[in-house]
């Protein structure tokens, strides 16, 4: 890699994350000043405004015919998130789990997971596809605001509303001041996903790897860095529900409105190579589904399995770095993980995910006997 290319990457990272920060500042303030609540603010356009690098990146990548870093850097990122982000964020403090988590977001984030897997199975993300996953992207925003008017729980109202809800003085200037910031923050995004796309271009022709697993790494991981930024800061001030809400909704937006935009504007779609249908995609779901009885047992992330989830993300990247080199020590590698780990997780799942039922049958017979 020459020093320029390296320039060129970091570059467009740093790009990236400014232009998402001055989206989401911008996009919030000026929200809050037409009288949105702090809940909607939070749940949309911050969760949203985190996942622009994503969106930026995918659709230049999807444009410029390079639809393997587009489809990477979805698939990583939702990868990356779901355990990476978790993972550090729930070590740096156990994490709250909203009920409506586990009993509408992350149900709809494993089905959408599945339903690329199904889009994809032909060897292609369609327009069609793409055009039916981006209007349940606008359905799923439009859900999600009326659900918001309807919270009543204190707590989750309070802690958005200490994050998002600011004073901010309603005037033409700090208007256009908000307008401003997301017009310089769009081209930022536009700008940093260029230089990213063409540097990972770049990197993947000089260490012979391919532009899917350049969008499953380094791209993946560098347009995460806004969610990582978003859970760890709201981890660490104890805002638990942001944290966790901030990664579910990115990751469903990223499939919806990401993926589902970039296979619309490609001409062809966006084509989905072996490698990805047979394990990115797959793994990419299994996550998701992972998530559900995590979540479940108790409503909170512990730092035990923020540690497991972290775990398995260290994993993953060992696995693509094994199998994309050729190592010798892939097939012994592979085998602990599908004989050992793997088993030992789902069993270790289902002992918790029964204790928690049982908790809960305890407590409702408690209730119904009083």
């Amino acid at each position: 890699m020459n020093f320029l290319t390296f320039v060129l990457l970091v570059a467009g990272l740093a790009l990236l994350v400014v232009g998402a920060e001055l989206l989401v500042k911008g996009s919030s303030r000026l929200a809050a000043m037409v009288g949105i609540s702090p809940l909607v603010i939070g749940l949309t356009i911050v969760a949203y405004g985190t996942s622009s690098p994503e969106m930026a990146v995918s659709i230049i990548s999807s444009w410029n015919g390079k639809a393997d870093i587009a489809l990477g850097n979805v698939v990583g990122s939702n990868i990356f998130n779901a355990l990476f982000i978790l993972g550090i964020s729930a070590l740096i403090a156990p994490l709250t789990v909203a009920l409506q988590l586990v009993r509408l977001d992350v149900p709809i984030m494993i089905g959408v997971s599945a339903l690329t897997l199904i889009f994809g199975a032909d060897g292609k993300i369609s327009r069609v596809d793409g055009m039916i996953l981006f209007i349940g992207g606008v359905l799923y925003t439009i859900f999600l605001i009326y659900q918001s008017r309807k919270e009543r729980d204190r707590e989750i109202q309070e802690e958005f509303a200490r994050e998002y809800g600011q004073s901010i003085r309603s005037s033409v200037k700090a208007g256009l001041v908000n307008l401003a910031l997301i017009a310089i923050g769009l081209g930022l995004l536009v700008l940093g996903s260029n230089w990213l796309v063409e540097s990972a271009i770049t990197i993947a022709k000089i260490l012979n790897v391919s532009d899917l697993i350049i969008g499953l790494t380094i791209v993946a991981a560098g347009t995460s860095l806004p969610e990582l930024a978003t859970s760890a800061i709201a981890s660490f001030r104890g805002e638990r529900d942001i944290a966790v809400g901030n990664v579910v909704g990115s990751n469903i937006f990223n499939i919806l409105a990401v993926l589902g935009l970039s296979a619309t504007v490609s001409s062809d779609g966006i084509n989905v190579s072996n490698a990805a249908l047979r394990f990115d995609i797959p793994v990419m779901t299994a996550v998701a589904i992972v998530c559900l009885p995590i979540f479940f047992t108790g409503y909170r992330i512990g730092r035990r399995e923020g540690l497991l989830l972290l775990g398995y993300y260290i994993a993953y990247a060992v696995y693509l770095f094994l199998n994309q080199t050729g190592h010798a020590s892939l097939p012994i590698f592979s085998k602990a993980l599908v004989f050992v780990v793997i088993p030992l997780t789902i069993l270790s799942l289902a002992i918790s995910t029964s204790q928690a039922l049982h908790r809960q049958r305890e407590r409702k017979s408690k209730r119904s006997g009083t």
